[in-house]
């Protein structure tokens, strides 16, 4: 390939990698608008949205037009196809960060005990694991890849212990059930932003390797 080429392969990457460091942070901020049940932060992160879906439209257009262009195979081809895929779980993670973010404008998840310090719990996990895909993704290592895989496990044990103890819980106070439906939702979609880093961090032993690992028991 041309060196020309090879500039322009770079500026994507580096493009991809400001866009996966901004919904990042928009992730950390609506853990902390619900943790803190804090509205102007909440409002925040669904405005920091407009950004993420706009990167995520041009870093897509640019993709598709390097491969019409230069028509590239091996390790390139491999990492534009990464580029491609992990610019749409970045979007998906951006969309999951203003469900949770808007679940703090109708419920203050610190009154409801125990089904809290789990969510918090598992808030904490689903930002370490986002920022080691994150950084797998930059690095393109496969060991820093495989440190998001090992937290998987975690996260859905967490999410079934909250949806064991909303059920207990919604029985003894059914006019709160609402609340507990929102927490349940804010546990959703951490577990999804969970499932696209996991998405990311495959995708980076792709790119590394050459081998699809999606599937497999690990």
């Amino acid at each position: 390939m041309t060196a020309h080429f090879v500039d322009l392969l770079d500026g994507l990457r580096r493009r991809s990698l400001r866009m996966a460091s901004l919904v990042e942070d928009v992730v950390q901020q609506a853990v902390e608008a619900i943790l803190q049940s804090d509205a102007g932060l909440a409002q925040r992160v669904v405005q920091r949205d407009q950004c993420v879906d706009r990167e995520e439209v041009e870093v897509e257009a640019e993709v598709i037009r390097l491969l019409a262009l230069y028509q590239p195979v091996g390790a390139d081809l491999r990492l534009l196809c990464t580029v491609l895929k992990v610019n749409n779980d970045l979007e998906r993670i951006a969309d999951c960060a203003v469900n949770v973010a808007e679940r703090a404008r109708h419920v203050d998840v610190r009154t409801l005990s125990a089904p809290f310090e789990d969510l918090k719990q598992m808030g904490l996990i689903v930002e370490h694991m986002l920022g080691n895909a994150v950084k797998a993704y930059a690095s393109q290592k496969v060991e820093d890849a495989e440190k998001v895989f090992l937290e998987e496990e975690a996260v859905d044990a967490l999410y079934g212990q909250i949806i064991r103890r909303v059920v207990d819980e919604g029985v003894k106070a059914p006019a709160r059930m609402a609340a507990y439906l929102d927490l349940i939702s804010v546990a959703k979609n951490l577990e999804r932003i969970a499932d696209h880093a996991t998405n990311i961090a495959e995708d980076v032993v792709y790119v590394c390797t050459g081998e699809i690992v999606r599937h497999r028991q690990r």
